[in-house]
């Protein structure tokens, strides 16, 4: 059984190497992490197993790669890169990663609530221009933090938010349990918090979860952090409402274009701090997403 590691950044390709063991199956790395879905066909070049990272995956273009079998997704987000059930009928498995990155991408949450809460980017770019911006911040000690879906990451966010001192709510779609933390209905929690951190998994029904109508229902003057998927966000609401300043300052990790145009209407706002789809991006996050991949792949070899 072959694999091939399509679309592998230096990083990832050396973390790669350093944990193959003797008698694992063998798994090219194809050192380009700009491979565009037409291509995949020939990197592939029939093998059994695709590592991806961040390339798509058309159904149309999976028709074309003779032999695939499996799909090793780095991450839970395959949804915005392939359709899973397409390829199943087709005979390919997508296999997810789950857990690798928890307390990664919950540190980058705290990180985008806090420097939204204190307009620290906006300072930044306007002290690099020449101007002396001072503003009143939001002190958080104290104020509610809403959690939108608790899994993993939300679960490390709440610990350091609880940690500062916050009130920490939630909202589920299944019965949770969690020291500190108040479940509560959706409506509630659009009514109470302070600042509003989406956690959910992107599929057919959380796809414009984030309406116009709960931006609407959302208490004013909140702070809307997301590092889960950009398309659980109605976007033209969400500016509309940064615009109008019934959301005060947005933290956004992940986007519905990515990367995102230089002139997307999101780079104009002030009260909008912006990072790289990057939340994940720790060495120790890539330790662990690298061995459960090659653990899917030792256990698809072994049948």
């Amino acid at each position: 059984m072959r694999g091939v590691f399509v679309d592998a950044n230096e990083a990832l390709a050396v973390i790669f190497e350093r944990l193959t063991k003797p008698h694992d199956p063998k798994v090219r790395i194809h050192r380009d992490p700009d491979v565009t879905p037409d291509q995949l066909p020939q990197v592939l070049d029939g093998a059994e197993i695709a590592i991806v990272d961040h390339t798509a995956l058309p159904t149309g273009i999976a028709r074309q790669c003779a032999g695939l079998r499996h799909v090793v997704f780095l991450g839970t987000g395959a949804r915005s890169y392939m359709n899973p059930e397409q390829l199943s009928e087709l005979g390919i498995a997508v296999h997810l990663i789950r857990g690798y990155g928890d307390t990664a991408v919950a540190e980058s949450t705290i990180a985008l609530m806090w420097a939204a809460a204190r307009g620290i980017a906006q300072m930044d770019r306007e002290i690099r221009a020449g101007n002396w911006l001072r503003e009143d911040g939001m002190q958080l000690t104290g104020k509610t933090l809403g959690l939108i879906g608790f899994g993993g990451i939300a679960a490390e966010v709440a610990r350091i938010a609880l940690g500062s001192g916050m009130r920490v709510i939630a909202w589920n779609r299944t019965p949770k349990n969690f020291a500190g933390v108040e479940f509560v209905t959706l409506d509630r929690l659009l009514a109470e918090s302070h600042v509003v951190s989406l956690h959910l998994l992107l599929n057919d029904e959380t796809r414009g979860f984030v309406s116009g109508q709960r931006i609407a229902a959302i208490r004013p003057g909140v702070i809307l952090v997301n590092t889960a998927r950009g398309a659980l966000v109605d976007e033209a609401a969400m500016i509309d409402a940064l615009k109008s300043g019934h959301i005060r300052h947005a933290g956004l990790d992940v986007f519905n274009i990515e990367p995102l145009p230089a002139d997307h209407p999101l780079t104009e706002l002030p009260n909008v701090t912006l990072s790289a789809h990057s939340a994940f991006r720790t060495p120790e996050a890539s330790e662990n997403l690298i061995q459960a991949a090659w653990e899917h792949c030792r256990r698809i070899a072994k049948g």
